[in-house]
Formats: C-alpha cells, structure tokens, sequence
C-alpha cells in the first residue's frame, strides 16, 4: 500500500475528507430522500403480510411438482370461488422434515379455504391431510405493531438519557435524529421495493437500531476528545475539530460497517436471491438497508446537526470568531502560522527581551494554557535577580 494513498492516509486518519464544510448539501440530499420515502410511504404504504393484514396460508410439500405448479392451482380454485380472494406471496420454505410450498392469500372464508385445499389436492394427487392451512387473525398483527412501537420508544428514551449523561444534550439530540432518519429512509426503502412486512421485518428495524446507536457513539466519543479544552487555543473552530474527529474515526466506522454487511448481504442475496429461501429476505433487506443508512446518517446527519447546535452555544460562537479573526491575520501575513509550542506573536515584533518573537504553533486541543512565569525566575529585563541575592536599594 502506497504510505500517500487515499487507504493509507484512511487508516491514519488524514485524509482530510471535508465533512461538515458541506453540512448544507447532506441535509438537502436527506431532506429530499425524506420527501421520497414520506410520499412512497403514503400513496404505496407497506406490502403486510398476512401477520398485518390478516389471511390463509396453505403448505404442501415439495416433492409433489412445482412452485408454479402449485401458484396456478391456487389462483384458479381463488377465482372459483370469486368474492375478490387472490393469492398474496407463494415461496419455497425449509423445515426439519423438508422443503415445502407456502401460498398465502388473503382472508378467506371456511368454505373458500376448504375449497383450495380440495383443489390442491385433486390437483398432485395427495391425501388432503398431507395439505395444512392456517388462518391469522389481523387482530395479531395489530398487537405486535403495538408493541414494536412500545419498544421503539422505550429504546430512544433510554438512549437519549444514556447520550445525556454520556455525553450532553446536543449531542443526544443529533443522535436520536440520526435515528430517526435512519428509520424513515429504511422504511421508504421498504415501500419502494414493496416487500412484504413480516415480524422478521419488525425485529430486523429493532436491530438496526442498535448498530446505529454504536456508529454515531464512536464517531462522537472521538469529537468529545477532540474538543475538550478547545477554546484555550485559537488554532480550529468547533466544526473543524468535529471534520477532523470524523476522519479519525472513519476507517473504524467503515470497517464495522463492511465486515457488518459482508453476512448480511450473503444473508439477503444469496439465501434468498439464489436459493431461493424467501423467508430470509424480509429480515436480510431491513439489516442490509438499515446498517447501510446507519453509516451514512452517523458520518453525514449527526456530526453536522451536531456542528449546527454547538454554534449556536455562546461560548462556541465566541471561539470561533476569534479563530476566524486569527486566521484573518494569519493570511495578511500579520501572524505567523504557528510552528513550536509557543503562541503567537506579532510578525515582525519583538519580545521584551529584545529577540524577535518565535512564531509557536497552537497547543494541542485539549491542552491548557501556558501558566505564569514564576516569580523568582530569571527575567529578560534589567533589574532582575542579582548575584549572591543582593537586592536594588
């Protein structure tokens, strides 16, 4: 790996990539996404499963033809008996005692059950126990959205304490909106796919939660060690501390991230694209999608709605033109860019003692102002301690 390569410098945490200087465009690039996933949620809504909405599920084994073998017949025993009943999803799901087909339709009567039942039957030439049926009442669907949206409360209101004592209230602030979004564009996605919303899928919104909560703590542990202390120096703003805590933390987020995604993406595209497995796919979108949007929205939304509280502190916005004001004069040639452990001093001035002023860099973030020289120290000026300790008269 080359030692200036954009990895290299990654792994280091220089690359310099400019973040919050371009807050502006991820909160209309996210303001625009919003829009989307709101309108595709409302006019298109959620593809429920049976769960949610209510029906019948028929299982007949594998072994007897095909799926769509077993989809037509379904469809056509459907159409029969009319009262708009149509077949909902039909997939190939693995048990202990072998794979099987699942068709599910909407709510049926007993008489329209039993009559699909028959037809499946007549149909592969099986005994019509081999044929099993279940109905979900909607009422159970209903409950566990209940306490989906229970838990989802509970689960920010305990992270937003945590973030408060942990941390302090813009930065709890910025998290539980990084959440939030997290879940609006997660859920949007999901309606513009229009796959089925299954417990799998609830469970699936709960888990990425929790990934979420870990990348946006990473990123701003870091920016808290970044600004402590800021304002006894006038070398970086409150934005440019939080850029460079964001380049420092990157690759650990990024790697997460991927190494996260690496399963769940075999989860989703291979179990379920290749093999069929459609079970799999309603939890391995949610955590493929979700843990996706969770790197981006605690890299590009929290840090900067973060950047946006801070400046609006008095004692940040104070700092931050006295930076500004130094960065000014810096550029006029009127202070010299600091180098050493000095602060600064007029270019072209010199000190009491005579010697012209060294131009000292800015202390490190964190660290205190220099202290008062003391007292029986030697001192530049004429007058100062004698030898032998002999005083003026």
């Amino acid at each position: 790996m080359a030692k200036n390569s954009l990895a290299s410098r990654l792994y280091r945490g220089e690359a310099g990539i400019e973040v919050i200087g371009r807050r502006k465009l991820w909160f209309s690039v996210a303001a625009v996404l919003v829009l989307i996933a709101v309108l595709s949620i409302a006019v298109r809504g959620f593809s429920l499963g049976i769960e949610f909405a209510g029906g019948n599920s028929f299982q007949i084994p594998a072994s007897v033809g095909t799926l769509e073998q077993a989809e037509s017949t379904v469809e056509e025993a459907l159409a029969t008996e009319g009262d708009g009943a149509e077949l909902v999803t039909a997939q190939v799901v693995g048990g202990p005692s072998g794979s099987y087909y699942e068709m599910r339709t909407s709510q049926l009567t007993t008489d329209q059950s039993n009559a699909v039942r028959a037809e499946l039957a007549e149909q592969f030439g099986v005994p019509n126990d081999q044929i099993s049926g279940n109905q979900v009442s909607q009422a159970w669907g209903q409950q566990v959205t209940s306490r989906a949206l229970l838990g989802l409360v509970v689960f920010l209101a305990l992270v937003t304490l945590y973030l408060v004592v942990r941390f302090e209230w813009r930065m709890a602030a910025a998290a539980v909106f990084s959440l939030v979004m997290n879940l609006v564009l997660t859920a949007g996605v999901y309606s513009l796919v229009g796959f089925e919303v299954t417990p799998s899928t609830v469970v699936g919104f709960l888990t990425i939660l929790g990934f979420a909560l870990y990348d946006v703590v990473v990123i701003f542990d870091k920016v808290q060690e970044n600004v402590r202390g800021i304002t006894a120096s006038n070398t970086m703003n409150y934005g440019e501390a939080t850029n460079l805590a964001i380049n420092q933390s990157l690759m650990r987020s990024l790697n997460t991230s991927v190494v996260a995604l690496l399963p769940v993406g075999g989860l989703l595209f291979i179990g379920a694209g290749l093999l069929g497995a459609g079970t799999l796919k309603d939890l391995g979108l949610v955590l493929f999608v979700g843990m996706a949007m969770a790197f981006l929205t605690s890299i590009l939304l929290a840090t900067s709605l973060l950047v946006v509280l801070k400046n609006q502190e008095p004692r940040i916005q104070a700092h931050n033109k006295r930076v500004a004001s130094r960065q000014v004069a810096v550029a006029k040639g009127e202070v010299a860019p600091k180098s050493g452990a000095r602060s600064e001093e007029p270019a072209g001035e010199e000190t009491e003692a005579g010697t012209p002023a060294l131009a000292g860099a800015a202390p490190k973030v964190g660290a205190r102002p220099a202290g008062k020289r003391p007292s029986g120290a030697r001192s530049g000026r004429p007058g100062g301690n004698r030898p032998g300790g002999a005083k003026r008269r």
